[in-house]
C-alpha cells in the first residue's frame, strides 16, 4: 500500500487520498489540486519561447494585414465621392467609383484570406509545440505529483487549457492587430480631414479605455473561477468513470449522481457569472459610442454651419468613423478573450513550473549491463519531513538471490522498492547496484534493467502484442510470442480470433484478471531484466490462475535478483532471504526455516495465517 502526504503534511493511504478527493468534489473545497503553492501572476510573455519559431509564417500574415490596412482610407475616401456624386445624379462617374471600389474590396478579401490562413496556421502551431512540451514536463515529473493529481484536471489543461491559448495568439494577430491598425490608420485620415471633429471624438475615449479595462479585469477572475470548476468536473467524470464497477457493486448510483449535480451547477453558475458580465458590458460599452457618434454629428453640423466642412467632406468624414464601429467591438471582445486566455496561460504554467523531485545528475552516466547485486546503505526516507516511513535501513542481495519482504500493511515494503527505480529519493544513505550509486546513472538505464509486475495490471488501448512490448516502437512478434510462452500467456492469446492482434479495451476490461498477470508477466520477460520487483503479484487471483501465475513467475526469476512482496506466507517459503518489516525498519532477517525457529515475528505472522 503506497503511503503519501496530502496537502496538509497527513500521510494518506491510496484508499484514504481516493474518500478525501470524493469528499473534497461534494464540497467544492479546492479548485487546484496544488491552490497555495504556486500563486505566480503570468501574462503572455511567457509565450514568446513559442510564438518566435514560427515568426517568418506570422511575418508574411502580418505584411497583408499592413496591405489590407491600407485600404481603409481609401474605401472611405469612395464613399465619400460616392454620397457626393448620387446627390449630383452624374451616374458616368458613379459608375466608375462603384467599379473601383468593387475592385478594392476584391483585393482586400484576397489579403484577408491570406491574412487569416497564415495566422491560423501559425497559431495551431503554437498550441501544438505548447502541448507537447507540457506533456513531456509531465511525463518527467515523479510519482508522487501522479498520486496526488487530478487527472481530469490535467487532461483539461492539456487540451482545453491549450486550445484556448490557441485560440488567443490567432485571435492577437489575426484579429486584434489588424483592427488596431485600421484604428490608427482610419483615425490618421479622419485627422487629416479635419481635426476638430477628430479632437472631439477623443473626449470619450478615456471613458471608453477605463471601461474596457475595469471589464477586462473582472473577466479574468470570473474565467480563473470558471475553468476551475470545469476542471473539477472534468476530474469528478474521470474518478468515476474509471472506478463505475465500484459505484454499481455499492448502488452507488444515486450518490454519484447527487455529486454530479452538485459540481454541474457550480459549474453553470461560475460559466453564467462571466456570460452575464458579457451581457452588461456590451450596452454599457455601445451606449457610450452611440452617445460619441450622436456628439459627432453635432459637432459636424456646427462646422458645416460656419464654413469649415462640406457635405461631401463631412460624409467621407462619417463614413471613416463608421469604419471605426467594427475595429472599436472587435478590440472590446478580444480584450475579454484576452484575459480569459490569460487565465488558461496561467493554468499551463503553473504546470510548467512544477519541478521533478528525482533528477539525472549533470554527467549521469549510462548504467552498463548488472549481474544483479543490490545494497541499501543507511536508507531513510519520509514523504513529509519530521515523519519517517524508513528508518536507517540496510541490507544487502546477492546476484540471483530472491528477497522476500513480508510486514503488517503500512510498514514501508513497496516504498523501500519504489526507491530502486528512483521512483523516489531518500533523505539520506545510499543505493547500490553492482556497487554504483543509482543517483550516478542516468534514468531510463537504471529503469531497463528493473522489471516491476505490480499486483493491478495496467493496460493500455492497442493491440495484446503492443502491451506486451509496451515502450518498444519496433518489436519482433516472435520475441512476443516467446515472452507470453515463458509467462503462460501464449495459450489463452491464440484463442482469440486475431491472436496477438486482438484489441485490448480500456484498462483491459475484456480480459481477466489473471490473464492481465500474465501479460505483465510476459511484458517483464520481453524486458530480460537483472532485477526483478514482484509487488503482490498473485494476491487478486483466483486459485487456477494463481497457479498459472506462480509457474510464470518461477520460470522468470531464475538467474535474477528478485524483490518479492507478499501479505500471504506461503508465496515466499522458497525465498533465500526473508525481511521483516515493521515501521519503516527490518527487524528479522533469515530464511523461512530459520525464522520459524526463532519463534519470532514471522513465526507469528505464519501462525496467524495458517492456525
Amino acid at each position: 500500500m503506497l503511503i503519501y502526504p496530502d496537502k496538509g503534511g497527513n500521510l494518506f493511504s491510496h484508499t484514504d487520498v481516493v474518500s478525501s478527493r470524493k469528499a473534497d468534489s461534494l464540497n467544492h473545497s479546492k479548485d487546484l489540486f496544488w491552490t497555495g503553492t504556486l500563486k505566480t501572476r503570468s501574462n503572455y510573455w511567457q509565450l514568446l519561447p513559442y510564438i518566435r519559431p514560427h515568426g517568418k509564417t506570422i511575418a508574411q500574415a502580418l505584411a497583408c494585414t499592413l496591405c489590407v490596412t491600407v485600404f481603409w482610407p481609401i474605401q472611405a475616401a469612395v464613399a465619400g465621392q460616392l454620397v457626393s456624386l448620387i446627390g449630383q445624379g452624374n451616374m458616368v462617374g458613379l459608375g466608375r467609383l462603384a467599379g473601383t471600389l468593387v475592385l478594392v474590396f476584391l483585393v482586400q478579401k484576397i489579403l484577408m484570406y491570406g491574412q487569416d490562413s497564415l495566422m491560423a496556421k501559425a497559431a495551431l502551431f503554437v498550441a501544438l509545440d505548447l502541448r507537447k512540451q507540457v506533456y513531456a514536463h509531465l511525463q518527467r515529473l515523479n510519482l508522487g505529483f501522479f498520486e496526488t493529481a487530478q487527472t481530469g484536471d490535467l487532461s483539461y489543461r492539456l487540451t482545453e487549457d491549450i486550445d484556448r491559448i490557441g485560440e488567443v495568439v490567432n485571435k492577437l494577430f489575426h484579429d486584434f492587430t489588424p483592427c488596431v491598425l485600421q484604428l490608427i490608420v482610419v483615425l490618421g485620415y479622419m485627422i487629416y480631414l479635419n481635426w476638430q471633429l477628430t479632437l472631439a471624438t477623443f473626449i470619450v475615449a478615456p471613458l471608453m479605455g477605463v471601461l474596457i479595462g475595469w471589464f477586462g479585469e473582472q473577466m479574468l477572475k470570473f474565467s480563473r473561477r470558471s475553468q476551475n470548476r470545469t476542471s473539477n468536473l472534468s476530474a469528478l467524470l474521470t474518478e468515476v468513470f474509471s472506478g463505475i464497477r465500484l459505484v454499481q457493486a455499492f448502488a452507488a448510483e444515486e450518490y454519484e449522481i447527487e455529486r454530479f449535480t452538485a459540481e454541474a451547477e457550480h459549474n453553470r453558475q461560475a460559466k453564467y457569472a462571466a456570460e452575464r458580465l458579457k451581457a452588461i458590458q456590451n450596452p454599457v460599452v455601445g451606449f457610450v459610442y452611440a452617445m460619441s457618434v450622436l456628439l459627432l454629428f453635432l459637432l459636424g453640423g456646427w462646422q458645416i454651419s460656419v464654413g469649415n466642412l462640406t457635405g461631401a467632406q463631412f460624409a467621407t468624414f462619417v463614413a471613416a468613423a463608421l469604419l471605426l464601429i467594427d475595429p472599436i467591438a472587435h478590440i472590446t471582445s478580444n480584450y475579454n478573450d484576452f484575459r480569459q486566455g490569460e487565465a488558461s496561460v496561467d493554468r499551463i504554467f503553473e504546470l510548467m513550473a512544477i519541478q521533478p523531485t528525482v533528477v539525472e545528475k549533470l554527467g549521469a552516466t549510462i548504467l552498463p549491463p548488472v549481474t544483479g547485486k543490490v545494497e541499501y546503505g543507511n536508507v531513510s526516507f519520509a514523504y513529509n519531513p519530521g515523519e519517517p516511513v524508513l528508518q536507517n535501513l540496510s541490507f544487502l542481495a546477492l546476484p540471483g538471490e530472491m528477497i522476500a519482504l513480508v510486514g503488517p500493511s503500512g510498514a514501508g515494503k513497496t516504498t523501500l522498492v519504489n526507491l530502486l527505480p528512483r521512483f523516489y529519493e531518500p533523505q539520506a544513505g545510499k543505493i547500490l547496484i553492482d556497487g554504483v550509486d543509482i543517483r550516478d546513472v542516468t534514468l531510463p538505464s537504471l529503469r531497463r534493467q528493473i522489471g516491476i509486475v505490480p499486483q493491478e495490471t495496467i493496460l493500455f488501448s492497442g493491440t495484446i502484442a503492443q502491451n506486451i512490448a509496451f515502450g518498444q516502437k519496433d518489436f519482433d512478434l516472435k520475441d512476443v510470442q516467446a515472452a507470453a510462452e515463458i509467462a503462460n500467456a501464449h495459450q489463452f492469446i491464440t484463442q482469440f480470433s486475431q491472436g496477438y492482434h486482438t484489441w485490448v479495451g480500456e484498462r483491459g476490461v475484456n480480459l481477466s484478471g489473471g490473464q492481465k498477470q500474465r501479460i505483465a508477466i510476459a511484458r517483464a520477460v520481453l524486458l530480460n531484466p537483472s532485477i526483478l520487483i514482484l509487488d503482490e503479484a498473485t494476491s487478486a487471483l483466483d486459485s487456477e490462475s494463481e497457479a498459472l501465475v506462480q509457474e510464470a513467475l518461477e520460470r522468470i526469476m531464475q538467474d535474477r535478483t528478485v524483490f518479492i512482496i507478499a501479505h500471504r506466507l506461503a508465496t515466499v517459503r522458497s525465498a533465500d532471504r526473508i525481511l521483516v518489516v515493521e515501521q519503516g525498519q527490518i527487524v528479522e532477517s533469515g530464511t523461512h526455516e530459520e525464522l520459524l525457529a526463532k519463534g519470532d515475528r514471522y513465526a507469528g505472522f505464519y501462525a496467524q495465517q495458517f492456525s
